[in-house]
């Protein structure tokens, strides 16, 4: 993830020589090499996802693809604010930091469990957490697609519910492989903490929109983001709404900046008339650089 913008730029080296320092440990080479066990642990996904989306943002702009505007899924918002310059990417990648340090530790104090609910519709994902809530707190935490949400919860409501799903027509129940149940109440014991980190930071007006997670409406209010931010931590993803929110502000083109294609994908299912591209490696910066 990332090796071949490494290569090729001194400004991607740079950001990453500047991670090291700020982070205590050599995020390019776990990025690059692994491995792979360490790369998987939240303290390290975090800040390797943020340098390396960065760092592709910032190649597209110097080529000429000049955003409207920017959203971000969960930990991609960040990246977002940074994007829009809400904060510089020194002070996003510390608060990454700290982020994924509160979640790797969430995840052995408050363990939970997420899943995937494909091809059901929304309205029913919603009952079926509604109808199990009595004994298990499961909600909807991502509402990604008209046919896709996931549900957080503690690990044997979310395998009821997964149950219950498959029971009730969707096509499948993915259980993903995180240890907490993020975006969800059971996220509330640390929100506290991650409020106070959000207390120290300096957040400046976004010179683009940035769509939020929470509310899928641009926000530009330092304060309101700041609140948003730590209300994230609890609340679901709505990248459903915000897609939508930005068709309606007459955004139709969009560019995915990161490893996968995900996001991409789930665009497509959102609104099969968007153009979408996809920027990855330098190959994809190139094409896209010459269409600007």
């Amino acid at each position: 993830m990332g090796q071949d913008i490494f290569a090729a730029c001194e400004s991607v080296r740079s950001l990453y020589q500047r991670a090291e320092e700020i982070l205590g440990f050599d995020l390019a080479k776990i990025s690059f090499s692994g491995p792979e066990e360490l790369l998987r642990q939240t303290r390290y996904t975090q800040p390797a996802l943020y340098v390396h989306s960065y760092a592709l943002y910032t190649l597209l702009r110097d080529r000429g693809v000049q955003a409207q505007a920017v959203a971000g899924h969960s930990l991609g918002e960040l990246t977002a604010l940074a994007a829009a310059g809400a904060w510089d990417f020194e002070q996003g990648l510390r608060v990454v930091h700290l982020r994924a340090e509160l979640m790797q530790s969430s995840g052995e104090r408050y363990p939970g469990a997420m899943a995937a609910i494909l091809g059901l519709e929304v309205h029913r994902v919603e009952e079926l957490c509604a109808g199990i809530e009595a004994e298990f707190p499961v909600v909807p935490s991502n509402y990604n697609a008209p046919d896709q949400v996931v549900i957080s919860g503690p690990q044997a409501g979310v395998e009821a519910a997964m149950a219950l799903a498959l029971r009730a027509g969707a096509k499948r129940a993915l259980a993903l492989k995180v240890s907490a149940a993020f975006h969800s109440p059971l996220m509330e014991p640390i929100k506290r903490e991650w409020a106070q980190v959000l207390t120290r930071v300096t957040i400046h007006p976004p010179t683009l929109p940035v769509y939020c997670n929470v509310t899928a409406q641009p926000v530009q209010d330092p304060e309101q983001l700041r609140y948003l931010l730590a209300e994230q931590l609890v609340r679901p993803v709505q990248w459903m709404g915000s897609i939508e929110s930005m068709l309606n502000d007459g955004i139709s083109d969009f560019v995915e900046i990161g490893s996968g294609t995900v996001l991409s994908a789930l665009v497509r299912k959102i609104n099969r008339q968007c153009r979408i591209d996809h920027a990855s490696g330098m190959a994809d910066l190139d094409v896209l650089g010459g269409k600007a």
